[in-house]
């Protein structure tokens, strides 16, 4: 077994992870990229629809474009000095525990290192590897859900596919899975897929979604569905998958104030069903390590430095909350770096303001803010709305007023909140920013 010491470990190496490392990197500090894939980038190499990069680059790129930005500062090791990167990149890895400080260590460890946390990868190529960082930053991003996590009845036909699990086979296997389709949910993964699916010669019958509204943006909305004239649905449930062998079609059945109207249901006929049924945080490892984590987002409880409650654990990116950019997760990610490099050089921040959803508001993250520093938060809305206010409140009292043009749940609300914003408010366990949409 191989043991290796680091300033810290990232686990993730896609868009989150290498972004929170170049940081590290830059701040002068070692850092173990840690992914279980045979390549760095994640899910972005087979996203190879264009979107990308406004906001982080500029410009405008598909996924593996995006990805490669990152991965060629990765390896060169542009932020250190020519031929010094302190990047180490473990391909193949897979993390498989996760020891905080403060838990007997299954090893040994010098007196002077009892701070720091054990991580216990495997890997075909350099078989166990214990590695040993006073850091960790988690970037495990995010998992599908599927059929069962929705409870749709029925039997259980070949043909029904989560999107994500779609887009690889038709992106990188080069295989298509049907030929007429359903989809049942309106994320963006969904969406991307029923233009996917249309250009590569498949009938994509309808996009079928529970809620009165879609869930994707705007612009998915209008590109992937409304210029190929692709159905949508609101406001309705797949109650049946019909086939034994092979998928033959799906019931759907209409709700009228949060109702099924069964006399309404009508089949669609298809061969194939892709779900596209919400995204959930791969917070195994951090359940294992003591992390806290959200009820609402499934994501760590993290601080104003994304710090976790455990000291010195980091989250960013999809695993901490699911993102509507790839841009957002970079932005949110190199933070997380920086953070995580300011804590190795021993800076602290005790004071900090606790964030919480109000009226029509799902979450506010990170869940603490440091009143004496920049804050940049993301908020998701639970209503659709035009011309809406934010209202952010302390002590019942409105210290910010934010106009928005449009909010609606699938679109990420971001702000920042610097000293000014927060100069009246009294750090301490009863100091409570509300973030209210009316």
């Amino acid at each position: 077994m191989k043991e290796l010491i680091f300033d810290a470990a990232v686990i993730g190496g896609g868009a989150a992870g290498m972004a929170a490392a170049l940081e590290l990197d830059a701040a002068g500090f070692s850092a173990a990229l840690i992914d279980r894939e045979d390549h760095l980038g994640g899910i972005l190499m087979q996203c190879i629809h264009n979107g990308f990069g406004l906001h982080e680059f500029g410009e405008e790129l598909t996924g593996p474009e995006f990805a490669e930005r990152l991965i060629e500062r990765v390896l060169a090791g542009d932020s250190a000095p020519p031929g010094n990167s302190r990047i180490a990149v473990f391909l193949n890895t897979t993390v498989t525990s996760f020891t905080p400080p403060g838990e007997a260590p299954e090893f040994p460890r010098p007196a002077a290192m009892e701070e720091y946390k054990e991580l216990f990868c495997v890997s075909p190529d350099q078989g166990v590897l214990r590695i040993l960082a006073r850091a960790v930053i988690l970037a495990m991003g995010c998992r599908e859900r599927n059929r069962g996590n929705v409870r749709i009845p029925g039997s259980r036909p070949a043909g029904v596919y989560t999107a994500g699990l779609a887009q690889r086979l038709v992106n990188i296997e080069g295989y298509i899975p049907g030929r007429n389709v359903v989809i049942i949910g309106s994320g963006d993964i969904g969406l991307i897929m029923a233009r996917r699916m249309t250009w590569a010669g498949c009938s994509v019958k309808a996009v079928v979604e529970i809620m009165p509204y879609p869930a994707g943006l705007t612009r998915n909305i209008v590109q992937c569905l409304q210029d190929f004239d692709i159905p949508l649905h609101l406001s309705c449930q797949t109650t049946n998958i019909y086939g034994s062998d092979r998928v033959e079609g799906v019931e759907v059945t209409p709700m009228e104030n949060g109702t099924l109207v069964p006399e309404k249901r009508f089949r669609i006929d298809c061969d194939t069903v892709l779900l596209s049924v919400g995204l959930a945080p791969e917070n195994e490892l951090s359940k294992d390590a003591g992390v806290q984590l959200n009820g609402t987002t499934g994501g760590p409880l993290v601080d104003s430095s994304l710090m976790t409650n455990v000291e010195g654990v980091f989250a960013c990116g999809n695993v901490l909350h699911v993102h509507d950019l790839a841009d957002w997760v970079a932005e949110e990610s190199r933070r997380a770096g920086r953070h995580a490099a300011a804590w190795l050089r021993g800076e602290r921040s005790a004071l900090q303001v606790r964030a919480k959803a109000g009226s029509n508001v799902r979450y506010v993250n990170p869940g603490k803010l440091n009143p004496q520093g920049e804050n940049k938060l993301y908020l998701r809305s639970l209503i659709v709305k035009n011309d809406a206010v934010l209202e952010i409140r302390a002590d019942n009292r409105v210290i910010r007023s934010i106009k928005k043009n449009h909010v609606q749940p699938s679109e990420m609300i971001n702000l920042n909140l610097g000293p000014k914003d927060l100069e009246n408010i009294s750090p301490g366990p009863d100091s409570v920013l509300e973030f209210s949409i009316v």
